[in-house]
Parts: C-alpha cells; sequence; structure tokens
C-alpha cells in the first residue's frame, strides 16, 4: 500500500504508545504502562458512548473560568434571571384573568414538544413555559463569554442543552399533559404497553436483534431487488453491475461509490424508492459499489486502501467492461469524499477517464461540518482510537448513538415518550429498516478520516497525499454536479458549499433539496412536499456567498432526480448498445446484491 504521508506511524501504537524521538531503549514497564492505560479507556469509552469526560471537563472548567473572570457578564445574567421572573409573573397574572392570554416565550420553529393543545391549559402552560425560560437563560449563560473559544462554546452550549433537554416535562410522565390523559383514559394500560415495547425493545438490543418490524424488509426479497450481477470483488469491494432496462443506453456508465458507514442499498430501496432502478429506467448504465462491512481482522486498512481497492478497482473494471468509455463518478457522503480524493489523484496524474463528479450530501472543507464537530478534538479523537484499538473497529452501534445526540428530541425523547409512555408504535418503513442495518469501520481509516480531514482538514488545505503526493480539489476539471439537502445534520449544506472557493472546473452546478441527510438524498418523482434550487457557476464568474445563492436561486416543486438525469444526459455523448454483463474478463460472480451486503 502506498503511504499517504513522508513517515506514516505504525498504526497498531497509537500517540500515546510511539516510542521517544531517541534511539534509547525505552524505560522498563514502557508498553505495559501504556497498555493499562490504552485498556482502561477503552472499556471506559463503552460507558460513556465514546464521549470522552476528560475533553467535556476541561471544556466546562474553561467556561466555568472565563465566567467567573467576566463580572460584567454575572451581572448581564443576573439581570436577565431578573426579567425572565418578572415576565413570568406577568404571564401567570394574564393567565389568572384571560386563559388564552400569549404565551410569554415561544419554542423554537423545529421545537414539536409542546405544540399540543393540551400544553395551552393551566397547569401545563406554566410549566412549559417556565422550562423555555430556563432553557433561554442557560443558553445565555454559555453564549458569548468573553475570551472562551467559539469551539469551546459551542460545546458547552451544546450539552448544556442536551442536559436540559433530558429534563424536559414533556419527557415526564406526570408533567406531559397528553400521557396524563393517556393514563387515565386507559386506566394506565398506556404505560403497561410501554413498559413491554421497552422491555422488547431491549431484549432485541442486547441481542444484536433488528428493531421491531424491521424483519418485514429483507434485502434482496424486497429490498434491493434491483436486477443485476456481481461483477467484481476483492477483500473490500463487491461491484455490481445492473441490468439495463432500455434498447439503447448512453455511452459514459455511472458508477456508483456510497459511503462505508452505511449500506449500498440506501440507493436501492424499494423499487419506488430507488435511484439506481430510476437511472436504469431513464438508459444509464449502472455499476454500483458493495463495501464489505469489515471486522477486527480488517484493523489495519486505512484510507489509501479504500482508495485503491474502492473507486480506484471499480473504475478499472468499469472501463474495461464499457471498452474504455468515460465514467460518470457519484460519491454518497464519506464515498463523495474518497472520490473526490481520488478524482483529485487522478488529476493530477493525468487520467481523465471521469467524465463528470456528483457529490451527494459530501463535505471536502471541513471547518464548518456543523455540531458534529463536538466530537472532533484532540481529546475525543484520542478516546475513540482507544476504543477501536480495542476492537479492531468502530461498531455501527456506537457511531449511531452519537448521531442521535446531534437530534436526541427527534431520535431520542420524543420516541420515548411516543412508544414507551404513551404506548404507540412506529411503523416501519424501508428506510428506518436500512438505518437499522448498521456497518462497522477499520480502526486505521476512521483514525485517519478523523485526523486528516475532520481534525486537520488536510483536503482542503492540500495536505492530503496520494503516494506521496499531495492531491487539491482545483486539479479536478471534470464538471461537477454537487447536491446537499437543507436539514443535513451530518453535512450541512453551506458545509457543502465550499465547494466553490475550492473547484477551479469550468462549471459547478449547485442543487439544494428538501430534507435530511437521507431523506433528501431519497427523493423519488412523487414524493410528496420535495422541493430543490439548482444553478450552475461557470468559470470566471463572481463568488456567491451561500446566504445570497439561497435568495435569489428559485425555488422548484417535486424531485431533484430528473434534474439530476437531465444533466447527465446533457454531459454523455451518443447513445449506444448496453455493454455485456461483466463481459469475459470480468464474468459475473452472483446474481445481485452479492453477499458482503447480507454479512451481518
Amino acid at each position: 500500500m502506498s503511504p499517504i504521508s513522508p513517515n506514516p506511524p505504525n498504526p497498531d501504537v497509537a500517540p500515546c504508545e510511539r516510542l521517544p524521538a531517541t534511539t534509547e531503549r525505552p524505560n522498563p514497564g514502557f508498553y505495559s504502562t501504556h497498555a493499562l492505560d490504552r485498556a482502561f479507556k477503552a472499556n471506559l469509552a463503552r460507558l460513556t458512548a465514546g464521549i470522552t469526560p476528560a475533553g467535556l471537563a476541561s471544556v466546562y472548567f474553561e467556561w466555568l473560568v472565563h465566567l467567573m473572570l467576566s463580572p460584567g457578564k454575572q451581572l448581564e445574567l443576573g439581570e436577565k434571571y431578573a426579567r425572565k421572573l418578572t415576565r413570568f409573573g406577568h404571564y401567570i397574572n394574564r393567565q389568572a384573568l384571560e386563559p388564552s392570554a400569549c404565551a410569554c416565550i415561544e419554542p423554537l420553529e423545529q421545537d414539536q414538544r409542546f405544540r399540543g393543545e393540551a400544553w395551552q391549559r393551566l397547569p401545563y402552560n406554566l410549566i412549559y413555559q417556565s422550562f423555555l425560560l430556563t432553557q433561554q437563560w442557560w443558553h445565555n449563560a454559555t453564549s458569548d463569554i468573553d475570551g472562551l473559544s467559539p469551539d469551546s462554546e459551542r460545546v458547552v452550549n451544546f450539552i448544556t442543552r442536551q442536559i436540559l433537554d433530558r429534563y424536559s416535562p414533556s419527557n415526564s410522565p406526570w408533567l406531559n399533559p397528553e400521557v396524563v390523559a393517556a393514563t387515565l383514559s386507559t386506566s394506565g394500560q398506556n404505560l403497561v404497553v410501554g413498559w413491554q415495547h421497552f422491555t422488547e425493545d431491549w431484549e432485541r438490543a442486547v441481542s444484536g436483534k433488528p428493531p421491531v418490524g424491521a424483519e418485514a424488509f429483507r434485502v434482496g426479497k424486497n429490498l434491493a431487488i434491483t436486477p443485476g450481477k456481481v461483477v467484481y470483488r476483492n477483500r473490500l469491494i463487491e461491484l455490481i453491475q445492473y441490468a439495463p432496462t432500455t434498447k439503447q443506453v448512453y455511452a459514459e456508465p455511472v458508477l456508483i461509490v456510497p459511503a462505508w458507514i452505511m449500506k449500498y442499498y440506501i440507493l436501492d430501496l424499494t423499487p419506488a424508492q430507488s435511484l439506481v432502478k430510476y437511472l436504469v429506467d431513464q438508459g444509464h448504465t449502472v455499476f454500483m459499489i458493495s463495501w464489505r462491512n469489515p471486522g477486527s481482522e480488517e484493523h489495519n486498512l486505512g484510507m489509501e486502501d479504500y482508495r485503491r481497492l474502492g473507486p480506484m478497482a471499480a473504475l478499472d473494471v468499469v472501463s474495461a467492461i464499457t471498452c474504455g468509455s468515460k465514467v460518470h463518478g457519484v460519491g454518497y457522503c464519506l464515498g463523495g469524499t474518497l472520490l473526490s480524493i481520488a478524482a483529485a489523484a487522478m488529476a493530477r496524474d493525468d487520467d481523465d477517464r471521469l467524465a463528470s463528479l456528483t457529490t451527494l450530501a459530501t463535505q471536502v472543507d471541513f471547518t464548518e461540518a456543523g455540531e458534529l464537530m463536538l466530537f472532533i478534538g484532540e481529546s475525543q479523537v484520542a478516546y475513540l482510537e482507544n476504543m477501536m484499538w480495542d476492537q479492531g473497529y468502530l461498531d455501527g452501534n456506537q457511531m449511531a448513538g452519537a448521531f442521535q445526540i446531534l437530534r436526541s428530541n427527534d431520535l431520542i425523547w420524543s420516541r420515548i415518550v411516543h412508544d414507551y409512555l404513551l404506548g404507540g408504535r412506529q411503523p416501519m418503513n424501508a428506510l428506518m429498516a436500512w438505518n437499522a442495518d448498521l456497518t462497522r469501520m477499520p480502526y486505521r481509516m476512521h483514525s485517519e478520516y478523523l485526523r486528516q480531514l475532520f481534525l486537520n482538514n488536510d483536503l482542503a488545505n492540500g495536505h492530503y497525499r496520494v503516494d506521496d503526493r499531495p492531491v487539491v480539489i482545483q486539479d479536478i476539471k471534470a464538471p461537477l454536479f454537487v447536491v446537499s439537502t437543507t436539514t443535513d445534520h451530518v453535512a450541512p449544506w453551506k458545509s457543502v458549499y465550499k465547494i466553490h472557493l475550492l473547484a477551479d472546473t469550468d462549471e459547478v452546478t449547485f442543487l439544494l433539496t428538501s430534507g435530511g441527510h437521507n431523506a433528501g438524498i431519497v427523493s423519488e418523482p412523487g414524493h410528496p412536499g420535495r422541493r430543490y434550487r439548482m444553478a450552475t457557476q461557470y468559470h470566471g464568474k463572481a463568488y456567491l456567498d451561500p446566504e445570497t445563492w439561497q435568495q435569489i436561486t428559485p425555488e422548484q416543486d417535486g424531485s431533484w432526480w430528473p434534474a439530476w438525469h437531465q444533466w447527465l444526459a446533457a454531459h454523455s455523448t451518443e447513445r449506444v448498445a448496453p455493454p455485456a454483463m461483466g463481459g469475459e474478463q470480468h464474468p459475473p460472480l452472483a446474481d445481485a446484491p452479492g453477499n458482503y451486503v447480507l454479512a451481518p
């Protein structure tokens, strides 16, 4: 494997274990003491969901010290407390005279906890109003502290908000009017059913079973059923070629590189929700990478292995099957980042096999990567490295926990209220079943990804190396089509938009669609409520900041898939007969969806 830095460290040795920069023999006990540290922190990390207590403690101490050294801020907070108390007192008086009086504080637009009519009646309106005022005061207390770094302020603000959300009155069975009403009307049966739901979910979680209802969605049965063949396999990927449904196809095939943090079939869910089937039906020859779910034996696979055995190996096979045709490269999430790295290395080395490059919810500059950056710091990364070193990989459940914390009200507390306090069950759907089909990430690869891309931002800074030489996005000359989503908490759209500052190609088409990181991409035609904006920035035109771009770019109703297909068609050449499935060099090995996607 080619190194990615002039002096690559031994991936089996964490920074704290590396030998001192000297030729002297290490002191007796060097390895055993450091191994003890690693084992202790690895086990502690499992108890803390991978979140470092040392990092949080240091940030909170920094906040507290700066607050103690800011008497003016303390006076301001005291004044705000008195004002909120007075405002709440006036609200109580108004309620006594006019029960329909306006609230003294409104929830944020995205906060749906207190929207119900029952919350607007005494005493529950007083309960939730006092909670919102308290939450607002703590936001003031953790914001605009003189001398506190912006990164530390965001962490303190975020964690404080999580703690307060834990104690929201909506989560309490005796303070939530909807739970109280359900308990009275059913004589407590909602709590009995909720307890049954809790025990069932707990039993499934500890035994490794999928959530309730997921068994109705099976890969190869009603998910990932677009016909195709596995035409190539190595230790990391299976490459699927999908069968054509049209007599002629565009000469340039489409190669999709999904993220290895997810199973590939999010892009081939049910037939009605399958991006793959949509492309095939429009006359495109489609290839898809299916990543192997790694175990501890793959702990030493790095980013370079993923590039070489992933998109580069796949590109060689696709070129051979299609007789050297140029390829439309498509990357989703981490797959888009990896494909961008591969495309930059190809451009540097005068490899012009890409006809275009499309990225879906993909970042190449990580300076504004949203609240996910709250979990990316030296202390946090080192803490995760200890856990990954011990087990050889980062488990899917450990990753899922971090993503759920980012949207705890939507993904954790609302579910607890609905399923366990009200006794309901949200029906399982294909996207939810896919989301529960978790994957792992090798120790070395994830460590390199976090350090080089998130922590150091090497790709945007021109420091990321392939074959011991730097690669830069500016070298990519293929046309770019960049898709982002409005409510993406993994790859915020303004972070994705930074491609305009890095790309130096003739055209960059940026499309912003409604929805989140996954639901916004799985946006089939006919999906209700979908909207998007799209505009092309040509080389030599003045830069538009994201706010201005959003303001002047008209919004269109419907799915973004047809707009992308039209763009692909415009950047393709002639129509030809479909290529053979695999051909002589790569005869089919198995039917789609293959074997790797089925492995637990």
